[in-house]
């Protein structure tokens, strides 16, 4: 079932204190984390506007974020020349919590304990809005793509694995 919801976190914080609208919505995980695909289930939202926020690090230890849809898988490649990195890896699962300050399934682009350099996929271009991570497992938070590539200073560009 999707609500809207009362709780707050760093993102949705972030986002009321540069007074950017939003819509946040409130689903179900009975055991946890649930792969990108059932949240957008889950809250009834088209899948191809529903993104999942992915933290990685280069071989110089910089780390970087990538937002892409949920239903993809990141090109590291990809990833590692539009950062100017010779390699990317993703980071281990354990260190999300210490790098971002959210938890594995409830990491946000937005409001992370260090504003990391950001890269969402270009077909996000298409979408008027697009829904992320709240910062929190069973919050999500839906905006306009113009109004997210703006708060996290994200660069637009191609990620994905064709």
């Amino acid at each position: 079932m999707v609500k809207t919801s009362k709780i707050k976190t760093n993102a949705l914080r972030h986002l009321d204190a540069k007074k950017i609208s939003h819509n946040v919505y409130e689903y179900d995980a009975p055991n946890g984390f649930l792969d990108g695909v059932s949240v957008a289930k889950a809250t009834g939202m088209d899948v191809n506007k529903v993104y999942k926020t992915l933290v990685t690090q280069g071989a110089s230890k910089e780390h970087y974020v990538c937002v892409i849809p949920v239903a993809e898988e990141l090109d590291l490649k990809k990833a590692a020349k539009h950062f100017g990195e010779k390699k990317i890896e993703m980071i281990p699962a354990k260190e999300i919590t210490n790098v971002t300050g959210y938890i594995k399934g409830g990491c946000s682009p937005i409001g992370m304990k260090k504003q990391f350099r950001t890269a969402i996929d270009s077909h996000a271009e298409n979408l008027q809005q697009i829904v992320v991570s709240a910062g929190k497992v069973g919050l999500q938070v839906e905006l306009l793509v113009t109004d997210l590539v703006s708060v996290v200073g994200a660069d637009l560009t191609d990620l994905i694995v064709k």
